[in-house]
């Protein structure tokens, strides 16, 4: 019939995410730490530090059953679309959104978010465009697109998440994680308006982030 290999495909891509999610879990003793909201089924953008390849399974993997569903992370198609099973992963096993990181002339890099976001979705966003492999840098320089997809969607809840330990956990170079104890720390919403500067939003977020740092040895 012509449903079975469609209904097998989706069978496999929902048991592969099972196996990840719970491995990620099992390897990095990830607990959740809500500080500031609730796992509530609201539409949100949770922002978070990005060190690793496996910082939004980590963060996906962290929200309830019901949140999880509706959040979809957003993922560099110059990394994951590099191949048919990159392909298959953020696709068909995490549901991500893939986007250019550079802008051209003709095409709105953050459209396909935009529009996941009109949609209802939820969506895992990292405002600094690329991995920290610097271990003397807490936080790069965040990227404008968390602002842009704010004054497109300003209704969104704006969730600061901290992610700890992942460059231990998952060293550059490593093919699979060490076993450590890493926090998903999430955070208050982010309190701003549209009206506001890019500048002063941009600081502000970060700033939001780096104290949720703080806040998990209180």
């Amino acid at each position: 019939m012509a449903y079975k290999p469609r209904f097998l495909f989706q069978s496999l891509a929902a048991f592969i995410s099972f196996t990840i999610r719970r491995s990620a879990r099992l390897l990095t003793g990830a607990r959740s730490l809500w500080f500031g909201c609730q796992p509530e089924l609201k539409q949100r953008i949770y922002y978070a530090n990005h060190n690793s390849h496996i910082d939004f399974i980590l963060l996906w993997s962290s929200l309830p059953t019901p949140l999880r569903r509706r959040t979809r992370p957003v993922a560099a198609s110059d990394y994951w679309l590099k191949d048919g099973f990159r392909r298959f992963l953020i696709e068909d096993t995490f549901s991500g959104i893939t986007i250019q990181r550079t802008r051209t002339d003709t095409q709105d890099p953050l459209q396909s978010v935009k529009d996941v976001l009109q949609s209802g979705d939820s969506i895992i966003f990292f405002p600094e465009g690329t991995r920290n492999l610097d271990d003397d840098i807490e936080l790069l320089a965040f990227k404008s697109g968390l602002y842009h997809l704010y004054q497109n969607h300003p209704h969104v809840e704006i969730i600061p998440v901290w992610i700890s330990n992942l460059k231990r956990v998952m060293p550059k170079g490593a093919l699979i994680p060490l076993p450590l104890l890493s926090t998903v720390s999430f955070g208050q919403p982010l309190a701003v308006s549209q009206d506001m500067d890019k500048a002063l939003f941009l600081e502000l977020a970060r700033k939001q982030l780096l104290a949720l740092k703080e806040v998990e040895y209180l």
